[in-house]
């Protein structure tokens, strides 16, 4: 019994682990993603993403704006701004999936990536 208990946990991981690839971001790199939301963005949209030298990126700030205009700004970032283009640090799927996070409301840098 206790074979067939760890045996459906490591497919549930799998299975996961399997979604996240699937959507072109890898769980590790979720993780890693959060933080440098955290840190690098925070540092102009505020610690808390409510707010800065950049516009607040909370969800109920974002709740009018589709992800993917998000996505291109983060990736291509907003001429004549300060809002710099993350394209040499990030993928176009990784810019995707933190436009989504956003939207979504972004999870704290301590959670794992959901």
């Amino acid at each position: 019994m206790e074979q067939g208990v760890r045996t459906s946990a490591l497919l549930l991981s799998l299975l996961g682990l399997q979604a996240a690839v699937a959507q072109g971001v890898p769980a590790a790199r979720q993780f890693e993603l959060v933080r440098m939301v955290r840190q690098d963005c925070g540092s102009c949209h505020g610690m808390r993403l409510t707010g800065g030298l950049g516009p607040a990126l909370t969800r109920e700030a974002l709740a009018d704006k589709p992800p993917s205009s998000l996505a291109a700004t983060i990736f291509h970032g907003r001429p004549g701004t300060p809002m710099p283009g993350w394209r040499a640090m990030l993928s176009e799927a990784e810019a995707q999936w933190i436009a989504e996070q956003l939207a979504a409301g972004f999870p704290e840098e301590r959670r794992s990536a959901q």
